[in-house]
């Protein structure tokens, strides 16, 4: 009896696993397009205004304004990147949902997902039970519980026995509507007001932890950049950043910098020392996951976080949180709310900024390749990645 409940329990966390790893697969590609796009910007915006006479491509913007300079050629682009980064959550949590129930859970999961990311949709649910949200969305991990609840509902109603007569009304008319309007309270009361609720508690812990031990700051802002990986946390720590920029305090925003282009760096290192411990889709991904992080864009590291949560997020918030400390104990300052890698010139000490980014990479990298086992031993028949040399393919 005990065996056969314990078959029956790695059976569904296998199922569960596989439903995950089919909603990454979707995503994947609107991360790369979204995330190469927004590194072009960002690389576009921090050239000159003109060289030798010649106005450059990055004309009448910077890496500070570039969401800002409406029709220069950096602010197209990051404005497609924008999207792209915007519309990758509600496609994991529809791409799980179908992976669960088919076609009958891929609009109720995308809508639902998609819901739960619209501000003023969860600023209007708080305010029903009287909580001002202040702006918190439910991010990339919201999208994941909305996906696989969505995607259960509709298996459920499946199941249904109906009339011959609504049975072809089923599957594209009847289990999405209902699915929809059954699930819309419980997603965006129930998981949108709570994390509104979390989002404002731990703002105002960092405000009261202003002028406090750096290295303690520094650890969590770090960490909060990588437990949700630009989800409503991670949205914390930022303009907790960003805030004191304007108050002309550099430190923190630093360290929030730094610890949020950690968790993509060092996901993608692991991918790369330690290819057979991922599936062949995330060799890939890991190619587009390193420009993301250099361009400071934590959301390259989703991927990885939705497909095996238990050991990369841990792993990514433990490097982030050792990068972050290290920069803020260190001194290291950055004037520049965005921009990565382009911005590193605005830092008091490129050197110890680099220095700081490859601790958190290194630690990230370490500890994920150290606790995840092989992938063909966690998915049942699946084959592990191959480097690209190895594969008789080339990097193109």
């Amino acid at each position: 009896m005990k065996d056969d409940v314990e078959q029956r329990s790695r059976a569904y966390l296998l199922s569960v696993k596989e439903d995950l790893m089919t909603g990454v697969s979707f995503m994947i590609p609107f991360v790369t397009i979204g995330g190469i796009f927004l590194a072009l910007a960002f690389m576009l915006a921090s050239l000159p205004e003109t060289l030798f006479g010649v106005p450059t491509p990055g004309a009448g913007t910077s890496t500070t304004t570039v969401f800002d300079d409406t029709g220069t050629l950096p602010w197209y682009l990051a404005q497609i990147g924008g999207l792209g980064l915007t519309i990758m959550i509600p496609v994991l949590g529809g791409y799980i949902a179908y992976a669960v129930a088919d076609k009958p859970g891929l609009a109720p999961g995308f809508i639902l997902s998609w819901a739960i990311q619209q501000e003023p949709l969860i600023e209007a649910a708080g305010q029903v039970i009287g909580f001002d949200a202040n702006g918190a969305v439910a991010g990339f991990l919201g999208a994941i519980v909305a996906g696989l609840l969505a995607g259960y509902v509709a298996r459920w109603m499946k199941g249904w026995a109906v009339p011959s007569m609504i049975d072809p009304m089923m599957p594209i008319l009847v289990i999405p509507v209902f699915t929809t309007l059954l699930l819309s309270p419980l997603v965006v009361l129930g998981l949108g007001v709570p994390i509104a609720i979390v989002d404002d508690a731990l703002t105002t812990a960092l405000e009261g932890m202003q002028g406090t031990n750096a290295l303690l700051l520094g650890a969590i802002l770090g960490g909060m950049m990588a437990v949700d990986m630009g989800g409503p946390i991670n949205k914390v720590a930022y303009v907790f950043g960003t805030v004191l920029v304007a108050d002309q305090i550099f430190g923190p925003m630093a360290a929030v910098m730094i610890a949020g282009m950690v968790p993509p760096l060092g996901l993608a290192l692991s991918n790369f020392i330690a290819p057979q411990k991922y599936s062949e889709e995330m060799y890939e991904n890991a190619k587009a996951a390193v420009p993301l992080g250099l361009s400071f864009i934590t959301e390259g590291a989703i991927p990885y976080a939705a497909a095996d949560p238990l050991r990369v997020i841990p792993s990514a918030v433990l490097g982030s949180a050792t990068a972050g400390a290290a920069a803020l104990w260190l001194g290291v300052t950055m004037p520049a709310p965005h921009g990565g890698i382009f911005v590193i010139v605005l830092s008091n000490s490129m050197l110890l900024f680099l220095g700081c980014l490859a601790l958190g990479t290194l630690v990230t990298a370490t500890v994920t390749t150290l606790i995840k086992p092989d992938y063909h031993e966690r998915v049942a028949g699946a084959e592990p990645a191959q480097p690209a040399t190895e594969a008789g393919q080339t990097n193109d």
